[in-house]
């Protein structure tokens, strides 16, 4: 069984893998090839002058697996309640996780599918995105949205922060304390 389960690869899914493998949690994160990131020249990512789209989700789901995440290509069609948290179910196979993090972009579909909270979408383009509270928490318990799906602007650089923002919320409430993960370059 996973610790947490991810939806999505794109910034938001990628950044909030890459919190809870370091984290030392469990982590999957699947990846439908649908991120609108895909198809994004990206010029105003604090740190990066210019970036490809697809080199940056690359890049993302890449440093999320050295961290330890596994990375699952396939859709995810399905959540159940299970005993010890949830089952999803892809086009390849079930998993079972304690907790699921929708970072799907522009898609609230699944989202709508297993009973999650929606509300109308404030940026353009977008219809729907799912109901969260200040934390990133849905409707049903142990499930939590983070990025453009949750309502956030759909630039990059503000979706990967609120999926780490999302994550570290989880890993707060899993470990039963705030959790804080700042790396300190060694002395020379």
């Amino acid at each position: 069984m996973y610790d947490v389960a991810i939806i999505g690869a794109g910034p938001a899914g990628a950044s909030a893998a890459i919190f809870t493998a370091k984290a030392g949690k469990r982590t999957v994160m699947f990846d439908s090839q649908q991120s609108v990131t895909r198809r994004a020249w990206i010029q105003n990512h604090y740190g990066i002058d210019d970036i490809k789209g697809p080199d940056m989700v690359d890049r993302g789901k890449q440093q999320a697996a050295r961290l330890g995440a596994e990375v699952v290509e396939a859709r995810v069609n399905d959540i159940q309640r299970s005993a010890d948290g949830f089952t999803l179910l892809t086009d390849g196979g079930s998993y079972q996780a304690r907790a699921v993090i929708f970072a799907t972009g522009l898609w609230a579909d699944l989202a709508e599918h297993i009973g999650l909270r929606t509300k109308p979408a404030t940026e353009p383009r977008i219809k729907t995105v799912i109901d969260v509270d200040a934390n990133g928490k849905t409707n049903i318990d142990g499930i939590w949205a983070a990025g453009t799906v949750a309502g956030v602007s759909v630039h990059t650089i503000v979706t990967a922060g609120d999926g780490a923002r999302v994550a570290i919320n989880l890993l707060s409430e899993m470990n039963g304390t705030r959790y804080v993960d700042h790396d300190v370059m060694p002395k020379e």
